[in-house]
């Protein structure tokens, strides 16, 4: 009886949406290395029996050279032979170094199936395997695949009791790499044919000077793309929704419950010149929602569809190769470039994909310069909206402080920890267009992950601050903070709350800025505190749990120094 099948492969050979098709989970299947650093566990109804499928993290050899070969090793004997399956994933596009594992896996007498994935890629590229005799020379059933698309998978899930074992001689790695060029020239042939477009594009992408004039370009288009259709969005779809359908309805019940009283304070507000306003009145019914849907989600929704692509066309791996030597001069190294960028979407997946970073050293810099320099989308979609009136200047200057800051604070920090950043290894994909579908489901998690997390932190954040106007205690906090909002920030003391308020939801707070009038300088200063501040309730908490107490301790102590750094700095510096 089969108790459990293991997913075993290269990195970035498809594994994750191999499992992803066996087992239905919601896993985010990524197109660079690295996404299953950390193995994930599902099920597969197999005739009548209900199998563990376990997708280890990439490997290339047996003989462990990293924590991830190690972690694959370690669960590979954590059962007798004889009571599981081992799938070896193997990527069609580079056979011949994907078949060094594939034989070590036959030679410790596993049960094998192969499941060659990316056979779309490997006509493309003018690659013919002969499957069947590579199944021959083999000895176990070799199943051609496309992942992406789901082409095979059918054959794959109806061959996995077919799976067998072997047993060899174990050979030596020179035998190996011997019998490996015997089969490839036996099974494999390779058409001439001119690069591509496609291909072209690929080389030029990963060279220095090409390649961040592309980089450069791609990201300039993106962000772009995400303030094009965010604002899209947000003029043509919700803001339409809540002014002539929602605001009517809560003027009527605003009118039941006679325009006043605690009820009404709670739940629509401020009426702000005898009018609900959804920027200002602070209720639950009406800021809340408001803010967090009609302000906020237009942005998320557009900065994880444009993330979600540039993931899987394969452009991320080529931004890390190029960022390498910057991320090293902070401590990290290419592969920080990911947490950095889900970061920009939400502080919480960035912090958490962190983990992919080899060493406890590396996952400390990375966390803490993500909670001080990486504005999460929430937060950029309020600073485009109360700064980009202004200008664009105050808009990118907010951006050129944090990256400044990101850069700074980063060189300090790989100077004063102790402990080193392994050197980058990492394959470059080729460059591919996955279906719509695959982008969309992907954008669907993440928004649905945004919203569980997001909207119920929004409505205590305004619930609050409700609260709080409705006792008149926002004067008594003020003076608290005055000396320090007004002394070293050059802002109005009732400023201190909305950065106080940041502590539950950034955009809530940036929010609470709009009825104060500030001066373009007092917002920007604002924004910039608000961003390198401590970090929304969400972020703290998993800080505490991935970082551990004392280094949450540490983490903290430096935001505390570099928010009154900066902030006094921009005060007395900016006319």
């Amino acid at each position: 009886m089969i108790k459990r099948i293991y997913l075993v492969g290269n990195p970035n050979v498809g594994k994750s949406v191999v499992f992803s098709r066996l087992t239905g989970v919601e896993v985010i299947a990524s197109n660079y290395p690295g996404t299953t650093v950390e193995f994930s566990r599902g099920y597969l109804k197999l005739k009548d029996d209900r199998v563990e499928v376990v997708d280890l993290p990439g490997v290339y050899s047996l003989e462990p050279n990293s924590k991830a070969e190690e972690i694959a090793l370690r669960i590979l004997n954590e059962l007798p032979k004889e009571e599981f399956i081992v799938i070896n994933i193997v990527d069609a596009t580079n056979l011949e170094r994907n078949l060094f594992l594939t034989l070590e896996l036959i030679e410790e007498g596993f049960k094998v199936i192969i499941c060659l994935n990316m056979c779309d890629d490997a006509k493309h590229r003018g690659i013919v395997i002969d499957v069947k005799k590579l199944e021959s020379i083999l000895g176990v059933p070799v199943i051609p695949t496309c992942a992406v698309t789901g082409a095979g998978i059918k054959f794959l899930i109806e061959s996995i009791l077919k799976a067998k074992q072997i047993f060899l001689n174990k050979l030596t790695h020179q035998q190996r790499w011997q019998k490996i060029g015997e089969i490839i020239e036996s099974v494999q042939q390779l058409s001439h044919r001119h690069h591509t477009l496609r291909e072209i594009l690929e080389d030029a992408s990963v060279r220095p000077l090409s390649g961040l004039l592309i980089s450069g370009g791609v990201i300039y288009l993106s962000f772009k793309w995400v303030r094009f259709l965010g604002e899209g969005l947000i003029n043509k779809v919700f803001d339409p929704f809540f002014f002539n359908l929602y605001k009517p309805l809560l003027e009527k019940f605003s009118f039941l419950l006679e325009k006043k009283g605690f009820l009404h304070h709670i739940l629509i507000g401020e009426l702000i010149k005898g009018e609900i306003d959804f920027k200002q009145s602070l209720g639950i019914l009406t800021t809340a929602p408001y803010i967090e849907l009609a302000m906020v989600l237009p942005y998320v929704l557009a900065f994880y569809l444009v993330l979600g692509i540039l993931e899987d066309i394969g452009f991320l791996p080529r931004l890390a190769i190029l960022l390498d030597n910057l991320l090293h001069r902070i401590g990290l190294h290419g592969y920080a470039i990911i947490p950095t960028l889900l970061g920009l979407g939400c502080n919480v997946p960035g912090i958490l994909s962190s983990r992919i970073l080899e060493s406890k050293r590396e996952r400390f810099i990375a966390s803490t310069l993500i909670s001080i320099g990486i504005p999460c989308v929430a937060l950029q979609a309020m600073i485009f909206g109360l700064l980009g009136k202004f200008s664009g200047f105050y808009v990118s200057g907010v951006y050129l402080i944090l990256f400044s800051l990101w850069l700074i604070l980063g060189i300090i920090l790989n100077a004063t920890l102790k402990g080193f950043s392994p050197e980058l290894l990492i394959e470059i994909p080729p460059y591919r267009f996955p279906p719509l579908l695959v982008i969309f489901k992907k954008l669907y998690i993440r928004i649905k992950g945004f919203l569980i997390e997001a909207l119920p932190i929004v409505f205590l954040g305004v619930i609050v601050v409700n609260i709080l106007l409705y006792f008149g205690l926002f004067d008594f906090l003020s003076s608290i903070f005055s000396p320090v909002v007004e002394g070293l920030f050059g802002l109005p003391k009732e400023a201190a709350i909305p950065l106080v308020i940041g502590f539950l939801r950034k955009d809530v707070a940036v929010g609470m800025l709009v009825p104060l009038n500030l001066t373009a300088k007092q917002l920007f200063i604002s924004a910039v505190l608000l961003a390198i501040s401590f970090p929304c309730i969400a972020t703290f908490i998993v800080l505490w749990k991935e970082l551990g107490l004392k280094d949450l301790f540490k983490a903290t102590l430096i935001m505390i120094i570099v928010g009154l750094s900066v902030g006094t700095l921009l005060n007395f510096s900016i006319p």
